[in-house]
């Protein structure tokens, strides 16, 4: 498929450590302006390949190539990397959401970290593609520390969108990686709550706000679609006295065949979900939420949560109201954690 005809590509989420608008926005902008065609001039699934490795996970074929460059790791230490963040992704959903994923991974001269990353759908005969950028000399614990990986294989998990609805797909993205990694063990609940604690208000709307369809802002988009997405899991927990939860409404949009490769409207999404769970939440939270202001009640959320601000963070209290649900929120699946096999 040429470029021009590409299903709109997801780009990663920015995480800054300020709050200064400016910065997130010129940072967002940047980003996006990298993920474009690459200096060859085509396509970046047609970008140049100098080594391809293969694993499974979760029902899928995983294919990942390596561009032309070096890094000071082995390139085993970053395939590694790139296993641990489409186990977590499959373990959240119970498999990996579409059957076929190609991820291609860039080496970045003289550069330390993981850089930036854009995944797109139904490109290059795949229903899934990832470019992700990795400095040349990036160290285990730099690997170890990332999360656009996982972020960026979210992206997979739910049907493409027009721009009006690009707060779903980044704010889902935001959202569930975290989570994720906590429930296949590579990071620990009091990590992400404080997170979220501090990054979640970012998503506040602001003076002018016309809900989240008609409010493009990088706070909106991201951490606005975050808040819409922590707000229905715990509503649909309390719905379904924690029987069921959002990841239960992403599966069944996944198995109704909802992945990136698909354009759906954003209503019949949802509408999947809620049959999923046997509630009206997704459906009822957007009809609220999309095309006016709506405030979300953060403080009172982490208070019956029992996620409680300290001068390091945070602390749990378990006597909270819904502590049960917080807890169940992070807890490995009843199918325990799906973990990638190599061909021999």
């Amino acid at each position: 498929m040429p470029a021009s005809e590409a299903r709109r590509p997801r780009w990663t989420k920015p995480r800054i450590l300020t709050t200064a608008g400016l910065f997130a926005g010129a940072v967002f902008f940047l980003v996006m302006a990298l993920a474009q065609p690459d200096r060859h001039h085509g396509p970046p699934w047609e970008s140049p390949v100098a080594s391809t490795h293969t694993f499974t996970v979760g029902g899928a074929t995983i294919q990942v190539d390596f561009g032309p460059g070096s890094f000071d790791l082995p390139n085993a230490q970053i395939l590694q990397w790139v296993q641990n963040a489409a186990s977590s992704v499959a373990t959240y959903y119970g498999r990996f959401p579409v059957p076929r994923d190609r991820i291609l991974i860039e080496p970045a001269p003289d550069e330390t970290g993981v850089m930036h990353g854009t995944t797109w759908g139904d490109v290059g005969g795949l229903p899934a593609f990832t470019r992700i950028s990795v400095g040349q000399h990036s160290t285990v614990a730099d690997l170890n520390e990332d999360w656009m990986m996982t972020h960026e294989l979210v992206h997979t998990g739910f049907p493409s969108q027009d721009d009006d609805h690009h707060w779903i797909e980044e704010g889902s993205a935001v959202y569930i990686e975290p989570v994720a990694r906590v429930q296949n063990g590579f990071l620990r609940p009091e990590r992400i709550w404080a997170d979220m604690v501090r990054d979640m208000p970012k998503g506040d709307p602001g003076p002018g706000d016309e809900g989240l369809d008609r409010t493009h802002t990088w706070g909106r988009t991201y951490w606005g679609g975050a808040q819409f997405c922590l707000l229905a899991d715990v509503t649909i927990r309390e719905q379904t006295h924690n029987q069921k939860g959002l990841e239960d409404a992403l599966r069944a949009i996944i198995d109704a065949g909802g992945t990136i490769d698909q354009n759906w409207p954003i209503r019949k999404a949802f509408q999947t979900g809620d049959a999923a769970t046997r509630t009206h939440v997704l459906v009822d939270l957007y009809d609220r939420m999309s095309d006016k202001p709506v405030a979300v009640d953060l403080e009172g959320l982490w208070k019956k949560l029992g996620v409680v601000r300290t001068q390091d963070g945070i602390r749990f209290d378990d006597t909270a109201p819904e502590a049960a649900i917080r807890k169940a929120i992070t807890a490995t699946p009843s199918w325990g954690r799906i973990r990638p096999s190599v061909p021999h």
